[in-house]
């Protein structure tokens, strides 16, 4: 059985040490000890560190993912759900990420507003262009000058 230290964890999952002990605080791994107290980690940890990773970034964040890791299993790279109330839980989670996308949206509209409105002989003191409303342009520093995409 191979083990491994938490370095070489972190090497193997591309995280660093600190979020290890995070996701240990969180319930989210279950090192075991040495005597010397140093967590050892099994190669199972490996992809149990993967499924944290995605399921963060799908916007859930750690409590959330306690309660579901039980219940997912990894099919070729995939997580599939194995309980079935999981998957309304899942469908909530969703929602409140529409949400607060919609708010986010609203908020940048509003802003939008805002922007368009000033007067031309603001936007001309500028270096260059206008930043573009989607984002994707330059945005004055603190200076007045273009500090380049975002």
């Amino acid at each position: 059985m191979t083990t491994l230290q938490i370095g070489a964890l972190a090497r193997r999952t591309g995280t660093t040490e600190r979020l290890l002990r995070y996701y240990e605080e969180q319930g989210l791994l279950s090192p075991a000890r040495t005597a010397a107290g140093y967590r050892v980690y099994q190669e199972a940890d490996v992809d149990q560190v993967r499924r944290i990773r995605t399921l963060l970034t799908s916007g859930l964040n750690t409590a959330t993912i306690a309660q579901v890791l039980p219940c997912l299993r990894d099919d070729d790279g995939r997580l599939v759900p194995t309980c079935p109330q999981l998957v309304g839980e899942l469908h909530r989670e969703r929602a409140r990420l529409t949400g607060s996308i919609d708010a986010l949206t609203a908020s940048r509209n509003l802003l939008d507003e805002v922007i368009t409105a000033a007067p031309p002989e603001l936007t001309a003191q500028l270096a260059g262009p206008a930043a573009p409303l989607d984002g994707t342009g330059p945005v004055p520093d603190r200076t007045g000058a273009a500090a380049g995409p975002l």
